[in-house]
């Protein structure tokens, strides 16, 4: 995994659990030796990432980066274009989410910010085991994008209206 790879999915995954995460579990999930763990907290850290150490773990207390909702509907076939979009300009799929009549919201954490990550979704959907939660509410669901301005996250809601996969305001 390349370093601004790995630290991303640190970002994510201290932005997820929102709870202290060891240095050593980061290093076993990220296939990193815990002295790159460190070196990638600094570099963080000098990035504006505002990250704390304590004896529990490492816990992000703020972030430079910013996130927006989108309200979107598709197919399941247009799954991979929609993702691969959000990624290609700079985003995050942090989550996807829907809202059941009967259960209220189901929510999934997804973490996607690279081609890499798409295809391990995708191959989670294609192998049967399970289907996207867009499929309980007739293809509706909403997603929380992560990125590194509201420029971006404007960019990308233009490329998701301009496919017709955001749903429009009543």
């Amino acid at each position: 995994m390349k370093a601004d790879e790995r630290r991303k999915q640190i970002i994510n995954t201290l932005m997820a659990e929102r709870q202290p995460v060891s240095g050593s579990a980061l290093s076993e999930k990220l296939h990193a030796s815990r002295q790159i763990i460190v070196q990638d907290i600094a570099v963080l850290r000098a990035s504006g990432f505002e990250i704390l150490s304590t004896h529990q773990g490492y816990i992000i207390k703020s972030s430079p980066l910013r996130e927006r909702v989108f309200k979107v509907r598709h197919t399941s076939e247009q799954t991979p274009d929609e993702l691969s979009l959000i990624v290609t300009l700079g985003g995050t799929v942090v989550d996807v989410f829907v809202w059941h009549k009967v259960y209220g919201k189901i929510e999934a954490q997804l973490n996607i910010f690279s081609q890499h990550s798409i295809d391990k979704f995708m191959e989670g959907i294609k192998s049967g085991k399970s289907t996207e939660l867009m499929h309980i509410t007739d293809g509706y669901h909403y997603h929380t994008v992560r990125a590194e301005s509201n420029e971006v996250l404007d960019r990308i809601e233009a490329a998701l209206r301009e496919r017709d996969y955001i749903v429009p305001e009543i």
